[in-house]
């Protein structure tokens, strides 16, 4: 006889597809957990492997190579342009607009592009579980937020460090996650570190997530564009140039993130099958 916890287990299963189905709310948690899911588990079957290598950023190519199906099954898709330039081998400090934790879901399609880059992320992360081993085997910058002067510092001195074993450093210069339809304020890390190391500066712009709204719960399948702009030269520029190539770089990747955006929502609005 079907006991009273297995009957309880076999009713919630099956209700799950109708609660996915008309649950706006209840869609928008159940692919996080996924996400969040797959990716812990996937940090514990390459901990082995990684285990083999510490701190080192190839790594990252081989957990890419695990997580970015994860997209598939949260219904995303990824087109990058400008691959050519992530493609290089020399050392970047890479900046790119940061709207959700999902942006590392665009990160795994790349790093079989870009091979060799790290990721400045906040120390937090280090106490994730399995995903925090993962990351500190992949050899992430990890920084306190908290304390801006010792941020840069640590920046800085990784800038030194990657430039000579042609290493990109890839930040998200907001500092927080925004999906508002706007690339927010800079921060100086980045900037900083490239004047300092002598590095250009390669923007990244994704267009905007307009498929998740966290205030509604809204987390639809999607399509995300990956603008990789020029790179940026810092030769020659001083500490006194910071304002400026900050000013520069933000209107440049402001008006890529708008024309890119209304031209993905213009070819969705034409193909409905992706809204």
């Amino acid at each position: 006889m079907m006991s009273a916890l297995e009957f309880v287990s076999i009713c919630c299963f099956l209700a799950l597809p109708v609660f996915y189905e008309h649950s706006s709310t209840f869609r928008y948690y159940f692919k996080f957990f996924v996400y969040y899911a797959y990716i812990m588990v996937a940090s514990v079957i390459v901990l082995p492997v990684m285990i083999m290598k510490p701190r080192s950023v190839e790594n990252l190519i081989l957990a890419s190579n695990l997580c970015r199906h994860v997209s598939t099954l949260l219904g995303l898709r990824w087109e990058l342009r400008g691959g050519d330039h992530l493609s290089r081998d020399q050392s970047f400090v890479i900046v790119a607009n940061h709207q959700s934790s999902i942006d590392i879901l665009g990160m795994f399609e790349l790093w079989p592009v870009m091979k060799k880059c790290t990721v400045v992320a906040k120390k937090e992360l280090l106490y994730a579980g399995p995903f925090g081993l993962a990351a500190w085997l992949c050899g992430l910058i990890f920084i306190n937020r908290l304390n801006s002067e010792s941020s840069r510092q640590a920046i800085n001195v990784s800038a030194d460090q990657l430039r000579d074993t042609k290493v990109k450093m890839w930040v998200f210069p907001e500092g927080t996650r925004n999906n508002t339809g706007q690339i927010h304020a800079f921060k100086k890390g980045a900037f900083h570190a490239a004047i300092s190391a002598q590095l250009p500066i390669l923007p990244v712009v994704y267009t905007h997530f307009y498929f998740l709204e966290s205030e509604k719960c809204v987390f639809n399948p999607g399509r995300v564009v990956i603008t990789v702009l020029p790179p940026i030269k810092t030769t020659g520029l001083c500490f006194d140039d910071l304002a400026q190539l900050m000013t520069s770089t933000h209107k440049t990747m402001t008006e890529t993130f708008e024309a890119t955006t209304k031209e993905l929502l213009k070819e969705l609005e034409n193909d409905r099958s992706y809204l």
